[in-house]
């Protein structure tokens, strides 16, 4: 994964865990349901990688086709 993508994931990741929203100025973001892992997108496979914040596990993943950020709770 590029570098710019990991910014993209871990602020949108530690916003979520903190506030409990899940926007971002810069990219569109989804809330998916609880436990999901992996998401298609337009025929393609996005696949969510674990994060922990706060004790919180979050499921995080980018698109850099549609600018979109995934986001489940884990």
């Amino acid at each position: 994964m590029q570098s710019e993508e990991k910014t993209i994931l871990q602020r949108v990741v530690e916003n979520f865990a903190l506030t409990g929203v899940a926007n971002d100025e810069q990219v569109t973001v989804v809330n998916l349901p609880k436990g999901k892992s992996v998401t298609i997108e337009n025929d393609r496979s996005v696949m969510l990688e674990e994060y922990k914040v706060n004790e919180k596990s979050i499921w995080a993943g980018y698109s850099s086709r549609s600018n979109t950020v995934y986001l489940s709770l884990g």
